[in-house]
């Protein structure tokens, strides 16, 4: 009996994270990316048509959409967006939301469904990894701090690629360790379908290759120190058959994307996927054969073939990914307006956006880490190897943990902690990992550590159910709650996920007329009617046609009234310099829409 409690708790652990994004999804409207992705995926589903955003894989979008395919809903392919236009994701996100007859937030809510699902999935894969390191009990420890953080918490009941990445890539890297553990030809086979299906979450999966050439290099050259009476040609045999063994796990892969860009091509008309992709790629069909344009080349001239297509558009999403990551973002962060990133910016969203009580662990486990570290450089070469050979799953984790983190802090896109999302989860099991070894090192100390973690956590879990349904604003006590507003924003903060409260708040305030200036996704007219007028900066004061209240999305103002940093240069029409006091409103719809009295 005793044996099936940590079930039992695992099991009321994935239960309460469900009920939390659940709640948190009914009152919420659509988020800035959902707009997108929501038409794409029924497109997909209903229609076998991949014209709708192709930046991103298809799974998590066809999925998210199959619970709409048994509703009664009108898709508007009659609209130009849909016939004409290349790539119209925002404005078929509109008209199949909004303006078509359909409920908006039926559709918004049952899409939802599949991404908390797939949170789910990656907790209860984050308690597989971490059982097979530390055991059932201290499993349970990373696992409800995935189910609870806010980082998860908010964006695992969204129609986005985050959280399904972290799923995919997980779920690779804890298979192709499996494989380097033990390289049977069963966990080859699992490393390679698990290696697709991360493609299939997210391009930025891609990563993956990297990490797992550096795995099996460091694993081979361990072998090789370990058994160095070994001859040339059997060291040289060792390494071609890894890296053999490595192309047909990228193989197996290749084999596992293909069919699901066969199934979301197949109602695509050729020579509308052949317009699309000479429209997106441009200036890339031509020029001198760089790596990069030559792909473009060879994705137009697949673009109408009969079995080349589905690669074709993939490799047209990752050239969008390509294109889209070089060129950076528009984003507040610490007080400056940036377009092209700046690398401490994960770093310190991370931190300040990470609950106390997990921060602490994870600073203690790294001091204990690197502690132990210096102590074993004094050791002998060979316990070090040992190390790595005993702890594949954790010097795994460790390592993408590490490139992942350079890539991270080398992009210009500074658009969220949700792009850390595959990392976090990881970084619990080693905490946890660390902790635990600690734990046991001292018998005197044991009973003391154990009460001190059980505080940490009840505080942390403590801290989330307080917190709800607000977990996409949610910034830790460094800075306040809710003041997270003054240190980045975008989908840290703001992504457009109050709308649904600003009616009742006009309604209880009597207001009739507002001047509206709204980041995100949702329709002012589907849920305010005509009680607004469209506003920006450049139109000038409201008051002077008459309407004497004004309501502006933190996102906005932020990007508005802050300096820029060098390079970027923002027209002054834009920076609201009418307004007085903008950050001291009349009152906060949410935690996001800031309401002024003029």
């Amino acid at each position: 009996m005793k044996a099936q409690i940590p079930k039992v708790i695992l099991g009321l652990i994935l239960i309460s994270s469900s009920l939390l994004m659940i709640g948190s999804s009914f009152n919420e409207a659509a988020t800035m990316d959902e707009l997108a992705h929501i038409p794409s995926g029924y497109g997909y589903a209903k229609y076998l048509d991949y014209r709708l955003n192709p930046e991103h894989p298809p799974i998590i979008k066809l999925l998210a959409a199959t619970p709409l395919l048994f509703m009664d809903l009108d898709f508007p392919t009659e609209s130009t967006y849909w016939q004409n236009e290349t790539n119209a994701q925002w404005d078929m996100g509109r008209l199949f939301l909004y303006e078509s007859g359909n409920d908006a937030d039926a559709i918004i809510f049952w899409s939802r469904l599949f991404p908390i699902l797939l949170a789910l999935g990656l907790t209860f894969l984050i308690y597989l990894w971490s059982k097979e390191i530390m055991g059932q009990w201290w499993a349970l420890l990373p696992t409800a701090a995935t189910a609870f953080t806010p980082n998860i918490l908010a964006h695992g009941h969204y129609v986005t690629t985050d959280v399904g990445a972290a799923f995919g890539i997980i779920l690779s890297l804890y298979f192709f360790t499996r494989y380097i553990v033990s390289p049977t030809k069963k966990n080859l086979i699992y490393a390679g379908i698990t290696f697709g299906i991360a493609q299939l979450m997210k391009f930025s999966s891609a990563i993956l290759v990297g990490h797992f050439i550096f795995l099996i290099l460091i694993y081979l050259f361990i072998d090789i120190l370990k058994n160095k009476g070994r001859s040339l040609s059997s060291i040289s045999k060792k390494f071609f058959s890894g890296f053999g063994e490595l192309i047909l796990i990228f193989m197996i892969g290749a084999i596992v994307i293909y069919p699901a860009y066969l199934l979301t091509t197949a109602g695509y008309p050729p020579e509308k996927q052949l317009a699309d992709t000479s429209y997106i790629l441009g200036d890339l069909e031509d020029g001198p054969c760089g790596p990069v344009d030559c792909l473009a080349r060879l994705t137009l001239w697949g673009a109408d073939k009969p079995l080349i297509r589905p690669l074709s558009q993939y490799a047209l999403g990752l050239l969008m990914v390509i294109q889209r990551s070089s060129g950076g973002n528009t984003s507040y962060f610490m007080g400056q307006v940036y377009n092209l990133g700046n690398p401490t910016y994960f770093p310190t969203v991370y931190i300040l956006k990470e609950p106390i009580p997990l921060l602490i662990m994870i600073i203690y486990a790294l001091y204990y880490g690197i502690y132990s570290g210096i102590k074993g450089i004094k050791k002998r070469k060979t316990r070090f190897l040992d190390y790595l050979k005993t702890n594949t799953y954790e010097v795994s984790a460790l390592l993408f943990i590490l490139i992942y983190v350079a890539y991270s802090v080398s992009s210009p896109l500074n658009i969220g902690v949700r792009h850390l999302i595959p990392i976090i989860p990881l970084i619990y099991i080693l905490t946890f990992r660390g902790i635990k070894t600690c734990t046991q090192e001292s018998f005197y100390n044991k009973n003391i550590k154990i009460a001190l973690i059980s505080f940490l956590m009840i505080w942390f879990v403590a801290g989330s159910l307080l917190i709800y349904p607000n977990y996409l604003p949610y910034y830790n006590e460094i800075v306040g709650i809710d003041n997270g507003w003054q240190y980045a924003t975008d989908s840290n903060y703001d992504w457009g996920q109050d709308m649904k409260k600003l009616e009742p708040f006009l309604e209880r305030e009597g207001i009739d007329k507002i001047a509206l200036d709204f980041f995100g996704a949702s329709s002012p007219e589907y849920y305010i009617g005509d009680k607004f007028v469209s506003w920006h900066s450049a139109k000038g004061n409201p008051k002077l046609e008459n309407i004497d209240w004004l309501a502006v999305s933190i996102n906005h103002i932020q990007n508005s009234v802050n300096p820029t940093a060098p390079g970027y240069t923002r027209p002054p029409q834009d920076s609201y310099s009418w307004l007085e006091n903008p950050h001291s409103p009349y009152a906060i719809v949410g935690k996001t829409i800031f309401i002024y009295k003029l």
